[in-house]
């Protein structure tokens, strides 16, 4: 009877630890633009998370990409959009940290982007080729189109890139490239988008597209000089040790937020998509390859 009593107290202990409910949930969103930007494009979305979990909803905007990677790996922070590239570090670091969930799906019907190198309309930039020996200017370490891809694929061409640029700075962010190469503080630089649309609008969906909106710049005054091979769209992925009501809830919202409620999901994508989709570490394991080569 006692093995019995003892044997019902665990069980009862397990069962009581898995149905314990979440007391907050945070969201942590990768840098790319400036923090109150990021704030409000996710405010709808975070909001309905809130109302359909029950518990105060957070949202983070740390400085920069290792920020949210090191949340998700030290479990301050629950769910995220990442890149493909801070995905492959979480992967690489802890690979049961985390559990992909969702892809974006653009209205071509792809599931990639680019990376795209751009310079001012009026600086005779047309080519990479014409920014050698000019300042060139990445995103940061931890993106891919910001960094691992365009640099991989350029190296591969070119050779090294501070041989062939006069100088290679990171600009911190999607946004501080867009904004700098506009502004003349870099000759050339990366960013990325789906290269679905129309450039002058930035096209449909990417850092382009979030600066023309916000007004930063005039895409005519810019002009495309390089595009990267298609990149996988980057994960919307859950903390693995959630509970799985809690991770099934949030990943439903998301799947169905182009339905209930398309501005929202606007912001959330960065522009306009056709769906968020169902997607798995397969879908990852090129990007987490290269970044295992690359030793970052």
């Amino acid at each position: 009877m006692k093995k019995l009593l003892a044997i019902l107290a665990a069980t009862t202990c397990i069962t009581s630890a898995q149905a314990q409910e979440i007391k907050e949930f945070n969201i942590g969103i990768l840098g790319g633009e400036n923090a109150q930007d990021r704030m409000t494009s996710n405010e709808c979305y975070r909001a309905a998370i809130e109302k359909e979990l029950g518990v105060p909803v957070k949202v983070f905007t740390p400085a920069d990409y290792d920020g949210v990677i090191q949340g998700l790996l030290g479990g301050t922070l629950d769910m995220a959009w990442l890149g493909a590239s801070a995905y492959a570090k979480i992967y690489l670091t802890d690979p049961k940290a985390v559990t992909v969930e969702l892809t974006k799906e653009n209205l071509n019907g792809t599931t990639g982007y680019y990376s795209i190198a751009f310079a001012r309309t009026d600086s005779g930039i047309k080519s990479i080729e014409d920014a050698k020996g000019k300042k060139f200017a990445f995103g940061e370490p931890n993106s891919t189109s910001g960094y691992l891809v365009p640099a991989a694929e350029l190296i591969a061409q070119y050779g090294p890139l501070d041989k062939f640029f006069s100088e290679v700075k990171f600009s911190g962010g999607h946004e501080q490239t867009i904004v700098g190469v506009a502004n003349g503080d870099f000759d050339a630089g990366v960013s990325w988008a789906d290269g679905d649309g129309n450039w002058e609008d930035g096209y449909s969906s990417g850092a382009f597209r979030k600066a023309a909106d916000a007004g930063l710049v005039d895409m005519n005054n810019l002009t495309e000089i390089w595009r990267s091979k298609l990149i996988p769209e980057g994960p919307m992925v859950v903390r693995s040790a959630l509970p799985d009501d809690v991770k099934a809830k949030v990943t439903k919202l998301t799947a169905d937020l182009w339905e209930t409620d398309p501005k929202c999901a606007y912001g959330v994508a960065s522009g306009d998509a056709k769906d968020f989709v169902p997607a798995t570490h397969d879908m990852f394991l090129g990007i987490v390859e290269a970044r295992k080569l690359s030793g970052e």
